[in-house]
């Protein structure tokens, strides 16, 4: 076990650091655009089961395929690996922004507006800490998306823990596949116990109590 950290444990730390700055980066693009969006589209029913669509469909393009096309537009390295990572992490903190907050009992809109709320004190105040767990919880999974897919990012020279991985696979070198896949696992069990952490703090009281 020594000799094996004493080998592969400064490149671990490296190609970690640089694995968990892509998907941090990705994955707070995806929470920037999609959640503002999925409340939106909530006032919106008309264009959104269209918008919803189209990030499912940018969803089914295989990961390889999408990095691919990133490169005559954005050449290699990390910013197209973070654009293609960002895309992928859209689709499910949309939806379940937009089912978190459409699933908000009407009741709870009628009181807010009774007391004399604008339909953004309403979405802020009363809604948004209601649709708090069911948003988490598509940010959780897009998390552990992001920070599984981004070991494809390597094949176009963004770095990471897929450079081990895939430079083990290619040299028949197990030791090196199992230094970049251990700590891909374990940061992605890391990010989703931290974020279930965050959605206990940040889901209200009441509501945990229910729960």
């Amino acid at each position: 076990m020594q000799a094996f950290i004493n080998e592969y444990g400064g490149q671990m730390l490296t190609k970690s650091a640089e694995h968990l700055y892509i998907s941090a980066i990705a994955l707070g693009l995806g929470i920037l655009v999609a959640v503002p969006l999925g409340i939106l589209l909530t006032r919106l029913p008309k264009i959104s089961n269209f918008v919803i669509g189209v990030a499912s469909v940018l969803q089914t393009i295989p990961s390889l395929a999408l990095l691919a096309l990133m490169i005559p537009f954005f050449g290699v390295g990390k910013f197209p690996a973070i654009i293609a990572l960002f895309i992928y992490s859209l689709l499910p903190i949309l939806r379940n922004t937009y089912i978190g907050m459409k699933n908000v009992d009407r009741n709870y809109r009628d009181v807010a507006k009774g007391m004399g709320m604008t339909n953004l004190q309403s979405i802020f105040t009363v809604e948004l800490p209601i649709a708090v767990p069911t948003i988490m919880a598509g940010i959780r999974l897009a998390a552990v998306y992001v920070i599984a897919w981004a070991t494809l990012a390597s094949y176009i020279g963004a770095g990471g823990l897929g450079d081990m991985i895939f430079s083990g696979l290619n040299n028949f070198q197990p030791p090196l596949i199992i230094a970049g896949t251990v700590p891909v696992i374990l940061m992605a069990l890391i990010v989703d116990l931290l974020l279930g952490f965050l959605e206990d703090r940040m889901t209200p009281a009441a509501l945990r109590k229910e729960e």
